[in-house]
C-alpha cells in the first residue's frame, strides 16, 4: 500500500512537470492525477498514526521512540538534501538561500507560509516537517488515545473527521493573496490546509484512533474491497468539491477505512497480493522513492531535452525510464543507508540493551488488544517506512 501511495505522488509530479507537448494528453494527465498527489500524502499521514499506535508498547521510554524515529527518516533526508543542494548549485546554477537551507536541514520548513521556503531544495521534504511534529507529540498523544473507551472510539474518529472538514472554513480567514503559481488559489489556503504541521496532525490522530478501533475489534463499516471501492469513488468525485476540500477532507475517511480494513484483513494472514516478496520490498523502499522522485523528474526532464515538451510516445518512454531510475536510487538508499543505520542505531540489539536498563512495567488491562496478537505487539515501528512520507 505504501508503494501505491508513493507511486501516486510520482505520477502527480509527472503531471506537474508537463512532459507532454500534446496539450490534450497533458490536460488529461492533469485531470486524472492531480488528486493523486494530495491522496498519496494523506495516506502516508493517516498510515503513520495507525502504524505507530499499532506497534506501540506501553511503558516504552519516549527517548527510545524518538531515537528510532530520528534514525528512520533523518539520514535519508540528509542524503537527498545534499544531492538537491549540489544539483541546484552545480547543475542548475541557482543560488541557494542559506536561511532556507538551514530550515530544511532542521526540518522546520513547513512551519513557514512562504512557498519559496517550503518548496526549496528537495521540495517534497516539507512533509517530513509534519512527521517530525507527529513523532515529537506521539508519546503525549498515545496516552489519552489509549484511555478512550472502546465503545467511544468511533465517536472520537468521527469528531476528528469533522474537524478536518472544518479546516477550510478556518483557512478562509487568511489572506487571499498571493496565489499559487499553478492557479488562482490562495497560497495561504494551500499552506494552512495541506502543509501546516499542526493541521496535518489531525490526519495522524485519525490514524491513531483507527488503529485502536481495529485492535479492540470494533466493527468496521466496510471490508477491504468495499473500502477500496469507496476510496476510488471519492477520488473520482473529488473534482466536484471546492478545491480546498480536495486537499485533505474528501479523502481522509476513505483512506482511513482502507488502512483499517487492510489491517483487519491481515489477521491471521495478509492477502497474498499484498504480502509477496516483491510487494513487501517495494513497500520498504517507498520512503526513499518519495524523497528521490521529484529530483529525478525535475533534472531528468531537463537533461533529456524535455523543456518544451515531448511527443506522447517519447514522453511515456522517458517517464518509464525515470521511474526505473528512481526505483534504483531508492533501492540503493534503502540498502546502503536506511537499513544499515536502523540496524546499527535502532535495531533489536539496541532495544534489548535499553530494556535491560529498566523494568518493563505493563499495568493490568493495558494489553495491546485482542485484535493485535503477539506478532503485532512485537512489531518494530523502526522498520516501518511510514514517513512520506
Amino acid at each position: 500500500m505504501r508503494f501505491v501511495a508513493a507511486a501516486m505522488v510520482f505520477v502527480f509530479h509527472v503531471a506537474m512537470q508537463q512532459f507532454f507537448a500534446d496539450q490534450g494528453a497533458q490536460q488529461t494527465l492533469l485531470s486524472v492525477f492531480t488528486q493523486a498527489g494530495w491522496t498519496g500524502v494523506g495516506f502516508f499521514f493517516v498510515l503513520s498514526g495507525f502504524v505507530l499506535t499499532w506497534s506501540d508498547r506501553p511503558g516504552r521510554p519516549a527517548r527510545r521512540f524518538w531515537r528510532r524515529r530520528f534514525f528512520k527518516i533523518y539520514p535519508n533526508h540528509l542524503v537527498t538534501l545534499v544531492v538537491a543542494f549540489v544539483l541546484l548549485t552545480w547543475a542548475a546554477g541557482v543560488h541557494v538561500d542559506g536561511g532556507h537551507a538551514l530550515l530544511n536541514l532542521l526540518l522546520v520548513q513547513s512551519w513557514f507560509p512562504q512557498l519559496e521556503i517550503r518548496a526549496s531544495l528537495n521540495g517534497v521534504a516539507w512533509s517530513l516537517s509534519c512527521e517530525m511534529l507527529f513523532y515529537l507529540a506521539f508519546p503525549l498523544l498515545i496516552r489519552p488515545i489509549r484511555a478512550i473507551r472502546p465503545d467511544r472510539l468511533w465517536a472520537w474518529a468521527a469528531g476528528v473527521a469533522v474537524v478536518i472538514f472544518l479546516v477550510p472554513a478556518v483557512s478562509s480567514l487568511l489572506p487571499r493573496e498571493p496565489f499559487l503559481p499553478m492557479g488562482t488559489n490562495s497560497s495561504y489556503d494551500f499552506w494552512f490546509i495541506y502543509q501546516f504541521p499542526p493541521v496535518r496532525m489531525l490526519d495522524f490522530v485519525f490514524g491513531m484512533i483507527l488503529a485502536r478501533i481495529v485492535m479492540t475489534r470494533r466493527r468496521l463499516p466496510l471490508d477491504l474491497g468495499g473500502s477500496v471501492a469507496l476510496a476510488v469513488a471519492a477520488y473520482a468525485l473529488a473534482p466536484l468539491f471546492p478545491w480546498v476540500y480536495t486537499l485533505t477532507a474528501v479523502m481522509v475517511v476513505p483512506l482511513g477505512l482502507v488502512i483499517a480494513a487492510g489491517a483487519a484483513a491481515a489477521r491471521p494472514h495478509p492477502p497474498t497480493s499484498l504480502a509477496g516478496r516483491v510487494a513487501v520490498r517495494l513497500g520498504e523502499i517507498s520512503f526513499a522513492l518519495y524523497l528521490w522522485h521529484q529530483l529525478v523528474l525535475t533534472y531528468g526532464r531537463q537533461w533529456l531535452g524535455g523543456s518544451r515538451g515531448l511527443s506522447t510516445p517519447v514522453a511515456l518512454g522517458v517517464v518509464v525510464l525515470l521511474f526505473a531510475l528512481t526505483l534504483a536510487l531508492s533501492w540503493m538508499l534503502f540498502t546502503l543507508v536506511e537499513r544499515p543505520i536502523m540496524r546499527r542505531f535502532a535495531g533489536p540489539r539496541r532495544d534489548r540493551l535499553a530494556a535491560s536498563e529498566q523494568p518493563a512495567a505493563v499495568p493490568a488491562g493495558t494489553a495491546v488488544g485482542a485484535g493485535a496478537g503477539a506478532d503485532h505487539a512485537r512489531a518494530d515501528e523502526g522498520s516501518t517506512p511510514d514517513a512520506p512520507s
